[in-house]
């Protein structure tokens, strides 16, 4: 794998993790663009081991959210939102984590058409939100009732499909429970935390992870880098631009643009 390769999937993780647009459809379409089918096995290596930089940027970025909530817990007695985010993630995590095997070697989950499709479908749910069945208003993220909670994180397990989007699925749940498009976003990536936490300690126990990444630690580092540099640049672009009404059809709109692309150039080219 060379610096470009490198780079150009870092920058990808960074931007696509945060913006609803499904990071693991990009990488995909980006792994097959740079010729990664004869080299799967390091490619799915190098993508699993660059959710660090990821990962650093959402702690960063909700520092003061995080330590807000372990003084909640710890010092006032408060649970509410500890228990919001568990129920949130627990769902996703639980089955990523026991149907873990089976995704990787189902080609059902690397097909092109299944990324295309999902994310058509969830761009075109995305442009049309606000003619979906909306839950009485919540008035922050903060506030919303564990049951909806818990149903935002049976949602999120439909992001175990590559296309449909762990932050897009989330966001457009946090919408139909209630909560704003901001609110929402907030939501759905402090509640992603804890699964990327385990992603990313699931991707070092193995001894073969362990030696890759002391063979290709130059390659990692600088991939890392370059997806915590973006993270925090699309984090902070995504909660501004949502603070705008309607804005989450604009990447519905994207995302079915790209799914016609993808459809076209990777069946008849």
């Amino acid at each position: 794998m060379n610096i470009f390769e490198v780079i150009i999937l870092g920058l990808t993780q960074g931007l696509t993790e945060f913006i609803p647009v499904s990071s693991s459809g990009h990488l995909e379409l980006v792994q097959r663009l740079l010729g990664g089918g004869a080299r799967a096995e390091d490619f799915h290596l190098f993508l699993e081991l660059i959710n660090f930089g990821t990962l650093i940027a959402l702690l960063f970025y909700y520092r003061k959210r995080i330590a807000k909530i372990i003084g909640d817990v710890f010092v006032r007695k408060n649970w509410h939102m500890a228990i919001n985010l568990l129920l949130t993630s627990i769902p996703a995590g639980a089955i990523g984590f026991l149907l873990s095997n089976f995704i990787e070697e189902n080609g059902f989950f690397s097909s092109i058409y299944t990324i295309a499709i999902a994310m058509g479908v969830v761009g075109l749910l995305m442009i049309f939100v606000e003619k979906l069945p909306h839950l009485s208003k919540v008035e922050s993220e903060e506030k919303l009732p564990h049951s909806r909670a818990l149903s935002i994180g049976l949602i999120q397990t439909f992001a175990l499909i590559p296309g449909v989007s762990r932050s897009g699925s989330t966001i457009l749940a946090g919408r139909v429970m209630g909560m704003n498009s901001k609110d929402s976003a907030n939501y759905s990536f402090m509640a992603s935390i804890p699964i990327m936490i385990g992603v990313c300690l699931k991707s070092v126990v193995s001894s073969s992870s362990r030696a890759y990444i002391s063979e290709n630690f130059g390659m990692l580092f600088l991939s890392n880098f370059v997806a915590f540099v973006f993270g925090m640049i699309a984090l902070t672009f995504v909660i501004k631009f949502l603070e705008n009404k309607g804005a989450l059809r604009f990447f519905g709109y994207y995302r079915v643009a790209l799914a016609v692309i993808a459809l076209v150039i990777f069946t008849f080219c």
